[in-house]
């Protein structure tokens, strides 16, 4: 159905409409909206139903519904009041019977520009705490004190100044700090859904800046703050320590690389110099082995998808050497196994060239070089040959093929 429509379903059973969260904020931030979201108030659950009866309900605790509006399955939630009773995100007491209006609704909120609402059709405004004022100047702000009722609205303003490049208010830093107890006992996946999103914005390092400013970097990534103050080369590494130069790649890499997965593996390549001997600083030897027993010990905390850990592990292991190889049987055993490690030639050098500032010929032409290296096959291999021969005559040839191409194409 179309928008009005739908609105004039809404106000026949005596209800209103208000278009709100994203799309609200990104019209005073000047950028299209990927989605709308409806908030409606004065209805009974049962009067919306019997007034649209093709929506299908997605909330439990409370209602929220489904609807194809302008050919896009829109979410539309009744306006609600909610009492913190318990801990954790399900320590709520939720009321969202008619009398319950918009401005109960906004109160609730997280941030001032999330909190702004546009009624519909008349294209009021509903802005009670001054959300377009902080959109203009770029501004994080809690709401009430009620923002700590639930501890993930740390992560989330820390992913919105990252999302939008807007400076957190010291007041609402406060307000973050407040939710380290309750935070470090949130289910796991809320956290993860959090870095997720804030590993697909343009500057992921905000995120984690915010949280250390915060204080709860340590509770929330323990493995990234260890990093911090782990001192490195001042010759290779003029940024700083490990936590420095890790917010640094992963902003580079995020710079050219949309992938989510590239990201992390970036994120991540150095974590072993957070458990570096102080002894034995500023160098980090042997930090690619420690960097994998620290991804180990995250990863039964938090449940990571396992293309991230396979890629992660990758990098964590190679990085260091990668870049750095003469022999060409150590050049060809690195092209064949980055494909298995669901990274492309061109993931993998956009965290090296980011890590290494520079790539060597095998790496810069390594998508070129690989499709000769796959010419040679066991198909190819002779007769008499058997068992682990097979392997090591093919590894032989394309040793062979590499060099071929190096001299053909002067590398």
């Amino acid at each position: 159905m179309k928008e009005s429509t739908f609105i004039d379903r809404i106000n026949h059973i005596g209800g209103k409409v208000y278009l709100v969260g994203g799309a609200v904020r990104d019209r005073f931030r000047g950028v299209a909206a990927h989605d709308k979201d409806y908030c409606i108030v004065g209805v009974t659950e049962a009067d919306f139903k019997s007034a649209l009866p093709e929506a299908f309900k997605v909330g439990n605790s409370f209602p929220v519904y489904k609807v194809n509006i302008d050919d896009i399955f829109c979410e539309v939630a009744f306006a609600r009041r909610e009492r913190k009773v318990g801990s954790g995100y399900r320590g709520f007491d939720t009321t969202y019977d008619p009398n319950v209006t918009i401005e109960d609704d906004l109160y609730r909120r997280d941030t001032t520009i999330n909190a702004i609402a546009i009624e519909l059709p008349n294209g009021e405004l509903i802005d009670p705490y001054n959300g377009i004022e902080d959109i203009a100047d770029k501004k994080i702000r809690i709401i009430s004190k009620h923002f700590v009722d639930d501890p993930v609205r740390a992560l989330r303003a820390a992913r919105q100044s990252a999302q939008f490049q807007f400076d957190i208010t010291d007041d609402t830093i406060l307000a973050m700090n407040q939710c380290s107890i309750e935070l470090a006992n949130e289910p796991n996946e809320r956290v993860f859904n959090e870095l997720n999103l804030a590993l697909q914005t343009e500057k992921p390092s905000i995120f984690f800046r915010s949280l250390e400013r915060a204080g709860l970097l340590e509770i929330i990534f323990p493995e990234l703050h260890q990093m911090i103050g782990k001192i490195q080369p001042t010759e290779f590494h003029p940024e700083g320590d490990a936590f420095e130069h890790s917010m640094n790649i992963v902003d580079e890499v995020a710079n050219v690389n949309r992938n989510t997965i590239v990201r992390f593996a970036a994120l991540v390549h150095d974590l072993g110099k957070g458990t570096t001997p102080q002894c034995m600083l500023p160098h980090h030897y042997g930090h690619d082995t420690r960097g994998l027993e620290v991804l180990n010990e995250w990863r039964r905390r938090v449940t990571f998808p396992k293309d991230w850990i396979k890629a992660a592990k990758f990098v964590i292991e190679r990085h260091m050497h990668a870049p750095l190889y003469k022999k060409p049987g150590k050049i060809v055993d690195l092209i064949i196994k980055i494909p298995s490690s669901g990274l492309s030639f061109n993931d993998f050098n956009d965290i090296i060239l980011a890590d290494h500032r520079s790539l060597p010929y095998y790496l810069e032409y390594s998508n070129q070089i690989y499709k000769e290296l796959l010419k040679v096959n066991g198909r190819d291999c002779p007769e008499n040959l058997k068992g682990e021969h097979i392997g090591q005559w093919i590894r032989a040839e394309r040793i062979k093929a590499l060099r071929k191409y190096s001299e053909e194409h002067s590398l």
